[in-house]
């Protein structure tokens, strides 16, 4: 429990990458389905985090799930970075258009900035030699809402 409390807060503030978080009890167990019911009852009724962060985490009773969830996380996401004030996502494919163009709408509320736009590596990566190959794109993150980050990377996945 210390470990995926201290995992989570890390996530949450932007002290971690963004990771699949996975709580794997035994088959049939409710350890971890105790424990999200007194995160939702306490932390979250109380306000102390955002309905958002719920999403930093998923609970299954299945090791084959839990392959899903890891899997399903890297199929098109590879990592992040900050880049200044700019927040670069890189990943296996680039998303269309008509895709960048739903994310803007739907994302809109992470975003402090021009819209979420495809980028070439910044002079940052070039310098860093940091997975120049892979397509990207960026955007002005506020830096707040690690839950809808984590919903954005959801998406991403999905293209």
């Amino acid at each position: 429990m210390d470990e995926g409390y201290e995992a989570l807060t890390l996530m949450q503030t932007g002290k971690s990458q963004l990771m699949p978080l996975v709580l794997i009890d035994r088959p049939g167990g409710t350890y971890w389905k105790t424990w999200d019911k007194q995160v939702r009852e306490h932390l979250l009724r109380d306000e102390l985090i955002s309905p958002d962060d719920l999403n930093l985490y998923q609970i299954t009773d299945n090791t084959d799930q839990a392959v899903k969830i890891i899997t399903r996380f890297y199929r098109n996401f590879h990592s992040t970075r900050f880049v200044k004030d700019l927040f670069v996502i890189r990943l296996q494919h680039a998303p269309s258009d008509s895709a960048l163009k739903a994310m803007n709408e739907d994302f809109a509320d992470i975003n402090t900035g021009p819209p979420i736009r495809r980028i070439e590596p910044t002079p940052e990566e070039r310098e860093d030699n940091e997975h120049l190959e892979l397509p990207r794109i960026a955007f002005k993150f506020n830096r707040r809402d690690y839950g809808r980050l984590r919903q954005l990377v959801d998406v991403l996945n999905q293209v």
